[in-house]
Order: C-alpha cells, then sequence, then structure tokens
C-alpha cells in the first residue's frame, strides 16, 4: 500500500516542521509527503531537505480566504496521480504519534472513512515542544471517542468527523468525490464531506493507537474573526442540506449582538435582530 499523507499549509512553519520530525520518526514513514501550499512560498524551502521528502502543489488565495477545501483537492490529485493508495490528511498543527500512519495504513478498507484521537497540546516552554514528550502533555479531546490502543470504534456519528487527522482508500475518496470547493475559509467543508459520506453509505469509524498532538496556536471562543466566514459557508451548508451547521458559534454571536435568525427565512444575517 503506497500512502500519502497531505497537509494544506499557510504559515505556522514550525508547527510543520515538528509534524515532518514526526512523520520521519513513525513506524511507517509514507511514500509521499504532500504540502499543498495557500499562498505560502517559504514552506517547501524550509522542509526541502529534511525527511520525508516533501513535494509541494501550490494553490493561490482568492479574497483573503484560506481554500482549505480545494488545497485538500489539489493535494488528493496529486496524491493520488503519484500511485497513492492510502490518503491520510493532517492539519499542518498535528504531530503524529509513532504508530500513527502505520494504524491508519493497517485499518484501511474501502467504503471506511477512519479517524485517530486529537489531544490539544497546552502551550510550548520556551525551548519548545520535543517530539518525545508530546504524548504526556494531553489527553485527547473529551468531545470526540477515545479507543483504547488497537481499538476500532465501528458505526460512528458523522457530525463527530473533523478534517485534523483521517484517513481513507483512494477508492473511498472517489466515491465521496472529494470536498466541496465552494466553501471558502473558516468551517462548514468538512461537515459537507461527512454528511456526503454518510449519504453515500460510507463508514465512520474511529481508531485506537491513532494520536496526532495538536500543537497550540491562539483561538477565539467564539472564532469572532471568522465570522463572516461562518455565515458565508453556513449558507452554503444550508442550501446543499437544508441545515446549518455551526449553530452553537452562530447562537454564540448572536448573544453577541453580531448575527440575528430570521425564522421567516430561516437564515442568519450580520447585524442586530429584525424587528418582528
Amino acid at each position: 500500500m503506497r500512502i500519502a499523507v497531505i497537509t494544506p499549509v499557510a504559515g505556522r512553519h514550525s508547527h510543520l516542521l515538528l509534524q515532518q520530525d514526526g512523520l520521519a520518526a513513525g513506524t511507517r514513514v509514507p511514500d509521499h509527503y504532500v504540502l499543498v501550499t495557500m499562498d505560502d512560498p517559504r514552506a517547501a524551502p524550509l522542509v526541502a531537505s529534511r525527511t520525508p521528502a516533501a513535494e509541494t502543489v501550490p494553490v493561490p488565495v482568492q479574497d483573503g480566504c484560506l481554500p482549505l477545501a480545494a488545497a485538500r483537492n489539489a493535494g488528493a490529485r496529486h496524491a493520488l496521480e503519484a500511485g497513492a493508495d492510502l490518503l491520510v490528511f493532517l492539519d499542518v498543527d498535528c504531530v503524529p504519534g509513532k504508530n500513527t500512519i502505520a494504524r491508519y495504513a493497517g485499518n484501511a478498507v474501502d467504503g471506511t472513512l477512519l479517524c485517530g484521537t486529537v489531544a490539544y497540546l497546552p502551550p510550548p516552554p520556551p525551548e519548545g515542544y520535543r517530539l518525545a514528550a508530546l504524548p504526556r502533555l494531553a489527553k485527547p479531546h473529551e468531545g470526540r471517542p477515545d479507543p483504547a490502543e488497537g481499538q476500532i470504534l465501528r458505526g460512528g456519528d458523522h457530525r463527530l468527523f473533523w478534517s485534523l487527522s483521517f484517513a481513507l482508500t483512494a477508492v473511498t475518496w472517489h466515491r465521496i468525490g472529494g470536498f466541496c470547493e465552494e466553501y471558502r475559509g473558516y468551517g462548514g467543508e468538512d461537515t459537507d464531506f461527512a454528511r456526503q459520506a454518510a449519504d453515500l453509505g460510507v463508514e465512520l469509524r474511529w481508531l485506537g493507537g491513532a494520536p496526532v498532538h495538536h500543537q497550540y496556536h491562539h483561538v477565539s471562543r467564539p472564532p469572532v474573526e471568522h465570522l463572516d466566514d461562518i455565515l458565508r459557508n453556513g449558507a452554503v451548508f444550508k442550501r446543499r442540506w437544508s441545515k446549518w451547521p455551526m449553530e452553537g458559534w452562530l447562537r454564540d454571536f448572536a448573544e453577541m449582538g453580531l448575527v440575528q435568525y430570521d425564522s421567516r427565512t430561516d437564515m442568519w444575517h450580520k447585524g442586530p435582530p429584525i424587528d418582528s
């Protein structure tokens, strides 16, 4: 089985280098390490002389919105054209565990999405993270299943899918059809991908022994800097699936007076409440 790891990149270069170190230290090193650089020409030279060797696919940014769906699709196309049988998607912040890639490869079957656990790391010490210390620094995210080493939880809830770390065979990728590229910027594209997979009968499985460690970076709760993206992408999802995603964030924004819900049209809009 030829394995490709696909990582979209737009900055966070120290995170990228530690991810590459994690891949190099694994019991199964990928055959292809595909970096999809989103207006980030500095990324490729940083990793060029390191292991595993990186293959760079540039994707332009339009209107200031990171094209995450298009980037993942471009990375998958490159990997498949190079002969990959298994696609492993990792966000740039995610450092795989020693056996993560091997576990994905050993349990990949057509018709399934595999998701490993994700542990969110605390801020790094002044000298930075040490690869060997990562498993001791954080537990898997409590909002997702946490199967034991060697365990597989079948029949997972597709609403809990996230694109930080997942794997699927080339056959399954073609069956789902990739990510919808109408989504630009933050949010919605992974929820859409999982919904498409569920409608096509692709099973979600949670895989024990396949952790990634998510390196710390500042986030806002709620993510007010992504308000416009969430409204735009949420409307795309609503049109495609007749339901709003990210409703928790939308309710938080409403409490802050940043958005309002129009029950007459079942639409969220920017601005103060509409007079009834």
